[in-house]
């Protein structure tokens, strides 16, 4: 793969988008932080170059708290990628966002723990990097202009458990839309490696909190999952066509170092 060659774009997600790529190829990339999830594939999309990483690996091996987000993130940079398309399923804490919706997070709540949440060890100075605004506005413009998703905020919760109501029900109080277990990380070190992120989500269920619901199994998050990944698709495709060439004055690069 020549410089010429790199893909500037990286979709992380689920194993039912790697047939959209065309003229692809697998690549294994070391990193500092041990193997990433899988073989990272590059291939064209939309006419652009895109390098798709499944976050759970090609056999869904990784559960959420054990997905290597540094070894994917770090991984993905040093293949040229500056901008990051992130699929994730999500459970919906809002009765009018059922099965099928597309969100588009704004805000990012993370009640994970754990977990390795960030790539400075100290080693080369204290770093602090600006989150108030987690995902990336140009990301998220291209992903809102077509009108079929909605905005939120997504809460993410350490699983691989599912809430009990009362949970759900306290982060509906606090008014939270969506809820999923991989969003962070995985926003906060694409941050630190001053990469653009935008989650694109599909929700799958309704929490067990919700009026509407009645308590969340694997089994349904997964049905409802494969029904709708068709509007997941399109929705990443039209992501993808109105994504800018290259990162812009978006700030998502801006690190302080003290």
């Amino acid at each position: 793969m020549t410089t010429q060659q790199l893909p500037s774009v990286g979709v992380i997600g689920g194993s039912g988008f790697y047939s959209l790529l065309e003229d692809a190829q697998s690549v294994l990339v070391p990193t500092p932080y041990g193997p990433t999830s899988g073989e990272i594939t590059v291939g064209r999309l939309e006419g652009r170059l895109v390098a798709f990483l499944p976050r759970h690996g090609t056999d869904h091996r990784f559960a959420p708290h054990t997905v290597p987000y540094r070894a994917n993130l770090w991984a993905l940079r040093s293949l040229g990628v500056r901008q990051v398309l992130a699929l994730s399923a999500v459970g919906s804490l809002r009765a009018e966002l059922g099965p099928g919706s597309l969100v588009v997070p704004d805000q990012v709540v993370d009640r994970t723990s754990g977990r390795a949440h960030t790539l400075f060890d100290g080693s080369d100075g204290v770093k602090h990097v600006s989150f108030a605004d987690p995902y990336c506005p140009r990301g998220r413009t291209a992903a809102l202009e077509g009108g079929s998703a909605t905005e939120g905020t997504l809460v993410v919760i350490n699983g691989p458990r599912f809430s009990t109501r009362a949970e759900s029900r306290d982060y509906q109080a606090a008014g939270y839309a969506i809820i999923g277990m991989t969003g962070m990380p995985e926003a906060s070190l694409a941050r630190e490696l001053a990469l653009c992120y935008t989650c694109l989500a599909l929700v799958t269920d309704h929490d067990a909190g919700v009026e509407a619901g009645s308590g969340v199994t694997h089994a349904q998050v997964l049905a409802a999952f494969a029904e709708n990944l068709p509007r997941l698709r399109e929705l990443l495709l039209a992501t993808l066509g109105r994504l800018p060439a290259e990162q812009g004055d978006c700030n998502c690069g801006a690190i302080e170092i003290l």
